[in-house]
């Protein structure tokens, strides 16, 4: 990723805005903004997409879950952890814990169900924390499916 495509991510903060006005501002040609942005896109290092605040849906809430594993094979648990429902991200950290997960929960798959509907199926979990979110800011997550 080079300084021309850091210019173009920083004018897709509003995801409407078209490649011409991109182009033109930036002195670009609108094809090359076009070919960087499915550049990115299929390297997996961009993403385009509407975010809400989660304090606006009603009957939903986030918390944030502190993990230690028994292995220490931390990538490969980030990765079954972020394939479970209700999960918005997964971190691998340093500290405490080996992984914080966020997930996202609603009155029909709350705190329980997430637990033993979802993380039960991942093994050698040694320990968890939950953090329940009162009230966040800058957070912006996608419309949960």
């Amino acid at each position: 990723m080079d300084r021309t495509d850091i210019e173009i991510i920083n004018e897709l903060k509003d995801g409407r805005i078209s490649f011409k006005k991109i182009a033109l501002t930036l002195g670009l040609a609108e094809g090359t903004v076009r070919t960087r942005v499915k550049r990115l896109r299929k390297a997996g290092q961009l993403d385009i997409s509407g975010m809400v605040d989660p304090e606006a849906l009603l009957d939903h809430s986030v918390v944030m879950i502190g993990i230690r594993v028994k292995d220490m094979d931390l990538v490969k648990k980030g990765k079954e952890f972020s394939a479970l429902s209700g999960v918005i991200s997964v971190a691998v950290v340093t500290g405490r814990f080996d992984l914080i997960i966020t997930v996202m929960l609603t009155k029909d798959f709350g705190i329980l169900e997430f637990y033993t509907e979802e993380a039960s199926k991942i093994q050698n979990v040694q320990s968890v924390e939950t953090f329940v979110v009162y009230k966040s800011f800058n957070m912006k997550v996608a419309l949960p499916v």
